[in-house]
C-alpha cells in the first residue's frame, strides 16, 4: 500500500513539473502568437481588454542588436559601453557607425503634437533678444586655431558612414545626387545629423555657436520615427534608449511630474524625480550661458503604444505594460526607483510627453574618462561630506591634480553656477573626453534633478564658488549681461523654450527664480573680489578682446 501511494505522490510531482514547464513555454511564445493586425491603442476597448499586436515585432536573435551609443554619468561608463552587444573589433571604428538593423519599412513621418494654441512654435523675429544676445561681442569670440590633436574625430580616416554597408538602401535614396563625391563616397555634409553632431566635437565645446545642425538635430529628435526601444541599464529611474529611422539614438525620460509640481521639502536630493522638463531646459540655459556642454535635448509627444510596446525587443519593459483603470496606457519597467505598478507611467490615453537627449559617440569610438566630484554629496540621511564641514576644502583640492593646473577647476566653477541657477543637487561625477587628457571641458550630463523647487534656493550648490573664489572673465561678464533688463536671463530662457515642441517647459516661478539666483551668484563674486581682489578672482580667458561696458582695470568695489 505504500509504495502504491509513493509511485502516486511521484507521478503528481512530475505532472505538476510538466505543466510548470508548459506555462512558461507558452508565456515565452505568447508575443509570438499574439494577432498581427492592429498596431496601436484604439481606446475603445473596454477596461478588462487587453490592447491588440503586442506581440508585432517578434523577439530578435542576439546576434542582430546593435550597438547602442553610450550616454552615462555613472563611474564605469568610461571603461565600456551599455551596449546590448559586445562592440566591434577595435581599431575598425566604422563599423560602430554601421547599423544592421534590417527596418526597411517607412512610415508615415508626420506626427501629431497636443501643442497649446496660443504659444507660438516659429522661430523669434530678428529683432529678439535671443538674437540680440548671440550678436553681443561676448558671443563672438572665437576659438583658437583647431589641429587633428582637438577634434575628436578626423572625418578622412576616423569616420565613414556608408549606409549601403547596411544593405538598405531607403536611408540613401533620400539624399541627391549631389551629395556623392567624384569618387562614389559620400561627404560629410550628406551625414545624418546625430553623426554631424560627432564631428564637430572639439576639444573646446561639444557644438559650435551657430552651427545649422544643431537646429536640424533637434528637429530629427523630436520627429524621426522610432524603430525599436530598449530599457538602459543602471541608474535609479526608469530610461529608455531609442533608435531612429536614420541610426541615430537618444536617451529618453518619460514625464513623472507636471510642469506646476515642486519637490516636496521631505524629500532627500538623491530620491528626487528626475524631469524630463529639466533636461529640456538645462540644455537652452547652458546655451544662453555660453558653455554648449550639454548634448542636444528636445521634447517629444510618444505614442507608448505604437512607439515603445510596438517596437521594443526588451522583454522585461513589454511584460510590465497594462491599461490602467482609467482605461489609459501604463508601463513601468525596471529600475532602483519608482519601477512599479504603484509609480507606473501612463499615457492619455497612450500619451506621454519625455525628452530626448542625443547621444554622445559610442566609446568604442570616443572614450570617456568619469572623474569623481570633489563636492560630491555624501549621499546619505545623516553623514555630511568633507567640504560641507571644513571652510578650507577648496585649499586641498587646490593642490590635488588636475585642479592644481589647466583649467578644471574653472570648469568646476562654471558646473556649479549652472546647477544653482537650476536649483540641481545630484552632481556626484562628471566625464571628459580621454583624447583631450586634462585640458578640456566638462560634459554637463544628467540634468533630470534641475528645476525641482521654484521656491527655494539651495546655497549649498555654491559652496565650491564661495570657498574657492574663482571664475572665468568670460563667465562672469556674461552673468552681468545677464543680469541687465535688456538681456533678463529669463526672458531669454521663455523666447528659447518656446521653440520646443512641448512648450511651455517651464512655469514662470521657475523663470523667475533664475534670476534671483542669478544676483545671488553675482553677490558672491563681489564679495570675492572684493575680499581677495579682482586679478585674483578672475581668470583672465579673453586675451584681445576689447571690452567697454564690462572692462575691469582693477578690483571691483561694491
Amino acid at each position: 500500500m505504500k509504495m502504491i501511494l509513493l509511485r502516486k505522490f511521484r507521478v503528481l510531482i512530475l505532472m505538476v513539473f510538466l505543466i510548470a514547464c508548459s506555462m512558461h513555454i507558452m508565456i515565452d511564445l505568447l508575443p509570438k502568437l499574439e494577432r498581427h493586425g492592429s498596431t496601436g491603442c484604439s481606446c475603445s476597448h473596454t477596461p478588462s481588454e487587453e490592447p491588440k499586436s503586442w506581440g508585432k515585432q517578434g523577439w530578435p536573435n542576439k546576434h542582430s542588436l546593435r550597438i547602442l551609443q553610450d550616454f552615462s554619468n555613472e563611474p564605469s561608463s568610461n571603461v565600456s559601453s551599455h551596449s546590448l552587444e559586445r562592440v566591434p573589433v577595435a581599431g575598425d571604428k566604422s563599423q560602430a557607425f554601421r547599423r544592421l538593423d534590417h527596418q526597411g519599412q517607412r512610415g508615415d513621418r508626420k506626427r501629431q503634437f497636443i501643442q497649446d494654441a496660443g504659444v507660438t512654435k516659429n522661430v523669434p523675429a530678428k529683432g529678439s533678444r535671443l538674437s540680440a544676445l548671440y550678436d553681443h561681442p561676448l558671443y563672438k569670440t572665437s576659438l583658437p586655431p583647431l589641429t587633428d590633436e582637438d577634434t575628436l574625430f578626423n572625418v578622412n580616416t576616423d569616420i565613414r558612414f556608408d549606409p549601403k554597408a547596411a544593405e538598405d538602401q531607403a536611408w540613401a535614396g533620400e539624399s541627391n545626387i549631389d551629395e556623392f563625391s567624384p569618387t562614389g563616397e559620400l561627404t560629410a555634409d550628406s551625414y545624418p545629423n546625430w553623426l554631424r553632431f560627432h564631428i564637430g566635437i572639439n576639444r573646446y565645446e561639444l557644438y559650435s555657436r551657430h552651427n545649422p545642425v544643431i537646429d536640424a538635430l533637434l528637429k530629427d529628435l523630436a520627429t524621426q520615427r522610432i524603430t525599436s526601444v530598449a530599457m538602459k541599464s543602471g541608474g535609479t529611474q526608469l530610461k529608455l534608449i531609442m533608435t531612429f529611422q536614420n541610426y541615430g539614438q537618444a536617451l529618453f525620460k518619460p514625464m513623472k511630474q507636471t510642469r506646476e509640481q515642486e519637490t516636496p521639502p521631505d524629500f532627500f536630493y538623491f530620491s528626487d524625480f528626475e524631469r524630463h522638463n529639466a533636461e529640456i531646459a538645462a540644455f537652452h540655459l547652458d546655451k544662453i550661458l555660453d558653455f554648449r556642454r550639454v548634448p542636444p535635448v528636445a521634447g517629444r509627444l510618444v505614442n507608448m503604444t505604437k512607439e515603445i510596446r510596438d517596437v521594443t525587443r526588451d522583454k522585461k519593459l513589454w511584460r510590465t505594460f497594462f491599461i490602467s483603470p482609467a482605461n489609459n496606457v501604463c508601463f513601468y519597467g525596471e529600475c532602483s526607483y519608482y519601477c512599479s505598478t504603484e509609480h507606473a507611467l501612463c499615457g492619455k490615453p497612450d500619451q506621454i510627453e519625455g525628452s530626448l537627449a542625443a547621444f554622445l559617440p559610442d566609446l568604442a569610438l570616443a572614450k570617456r574618462k568619469t572623474w569623481r566630484n570633489p563636492w560630491r554629496r555624501s549621499y546619505h540621511k545623516r553623514k555630511k561630506a568633507e567640504w560641507e564641514v571644513d571652510p578650507d576644502y577648496c585649499e586641498e583640492v587646490k593642490q590635488t591634480p588636475p585642479y592644481d593646473s589647466g583649467t578644471r577647476l574653472l570648469d568646476i566653477m562654471d558646473m556649479t553656477i549652472f546647477d544653482f541657477l537650476m536649483g540641481n543637487m545630484d552632481r556626484h561625477h562628471y566625464e571628459t573626453f580621454e583624447k583631450f587628457g586634462n585640458e578640456t571641458f566638462i560634459i554637463h550630463l544628467d540634468n533630470g534633478r534641475g528645476f525641482g523647487k521654484h521656491s527655494h534656493d539651495e546655497l549649498s550648490i555654491l559652496v565650491p564658488l564661495t570657498q574657492c573664489c574663482r571664475v572665468r572673465k568670460s563667465t562672469h561678464l556674461r552673468l552681468q549681461l545677464l543680469a541687465k533688463e535688456e538681456y533678463k536671463l529669463s526672458v531669454l530662457m521663455a523666447e528659447s523654450l518656446v521653440r520646443d515642441r512641448l512648450s511651455p517647459i517651464l512655469i514662470q516661478p521657475h523663470l523667475d527664480a533664475m534670476d534671483r539666483r542669478l544676483r545671488q551668484v553675482l553677490n558672491v563674486l563681489s564679495d570675492c573680489i572684493e575680499k581677495e581682489g579682482y586679478s585674483y578672482v578672475v581668470e583672465d580667458d579673453l586675451q584681445g578682446y576689447q571690452g567697454t561696458d564690462h572692462a575691469h582695470n582693477g578690483p571691483r568695489r561694491r
